[in-house]
């Protein structure tokens, strides 16, 4: 894993909170009930990616976790869970289903409805995290298969838990080109566990086609920063043309032109608000994100974020008092 967290060395009074973050900043936005009281949580978790791909590993005390309304409201890009149940057994509950998952067996969750996750029993699960366009399922389909516990009559599934057990903890698969090399059988082999699972395996046929939107997105984050990334660049880049490059990802979900600027908008946010955010010009943040000009880049953060990019800046890094 790229990292580890254990509670055996944070303080009892600020184990929930150093949790409730690192999965927020990893993984996605949940209210965490530990049952234990703060000196009794234990919790061993490793994170890590595999591209695009997230990965939790984690042991723990018991604990209710919980996607809110409010919390699967504001999830800026939607996603896919995939959870592994390594020992004991746990709950999900999704869209008005409820399912118990025991050691052997998978389930899905999706991040833009609300969810609950319950292990009573203590958690001894891994979590992954798919961008919910890389899968390129219908949203019915994914409605459907939610909170439905895969494997004991599914040969695919059964297979899909050997291999993602192991992923999840393989330190040699989520750097480099192991790691970019397993992110197309990853994408696919969840593909056919939930199109065979759903009794609609035509829908996992065509691999090239229906990962172009993960392989466009991921070129686009890979090249953010570049000034003069464009629909014709990045068309030619994927040997497609212009109309179907918007074609594919208007399928996703995806406006191009928005997309690229909200996460470099969120980029800009998050150096500004880092420990160096005073050692570039709010100009050169900007720039240094694509924004070639300074004046739309600060109109563009504050339409966004309600507030400006100097403002933000200073409020996240105050100048000492003369």
């Amino acid at each position: 894993m790229s990292s580890v967290l254990d509670t055996s060395f944070i303080p009892p009074r600020d184990r929930e909170e150093v949790l409730r973050l690192a999965v927020w900043e990893s993984l996605v936005a949940v209210d965490i009930d530990h049952r234990p009281a703060a000196e009794d949580i234990a919790v061993r978790m490793g994170l890590g990616s595999v591209g695009p791909i997230m990965i939790c590993s984690a042991r723990a005390t018991a604990v209710t976790i919980r996607r809110t309304q409010r919390l699967a409201r504001e999830d800026e890009e939607p996603h896919v869970f995939l959870g592994i149940q390594m020992a004991g057994s746990s709950m999900v509950v999704q869209n008005g289903r409820e399912c118990v998952v025991r050691p052997g067996e998978l389930a899905v969750y999706e991040s833009i409805a609300p969810y609950s996750l319950l292990f009573d029993q203590g958690l001894d699960h891994r979590f992954l995290r798919f961008p919910r366009a890389a899968l390129a399922l219908p949203d019915r389909l994914l409605r459907e298969i939610s909170a439905v516990p895969l494997g004991p009559d599914n040969p695919i599934a059964r297979l899909a838990f050997n291999y993602f057990s192991q992923l999840a903890v393989t330190d040699e698969l989520h750097e480099g080109a192991h790691a970019d090399a397993a992110v197309q059988p990853s994408v696919e082999l969840l593909r056919a566990v939930l199109t065979s699972q759903h009794g609609n395996s035509s829908l996992g046929k065509g691999p090239l086609e229906t990962t172009l939107s993960l392989r466009i997105t991921h070129y686009i984050r890979e090249h953010l920063a570049d000034p003069d990334l464009s629909a014709a660049r990045i068309a030619a880049a994927h040997d497609i043309s212009v109309r179907h490059l918007y074609a594919v990802l208007s399928s996703s979900g995806i406006s191009l032109g928005e997309w690229i600027r909200t996460r470099r908008l969120a980029e800009c946010r998050q150096e500004l608000a880092g420990p160096n955010g005073r050692l570039r010009t709010i100009a050169a943040t900007g720039r240094r994100w694509g924004f070639v000009d300074a004046t739309h880049f600060s109109k563009v953060f504050k339409r966004t974020y309600g507030i400006s990019p100097r403002d933000w800046r200073d409020q996240n890094h105050p100048r000492a008092a003369r």
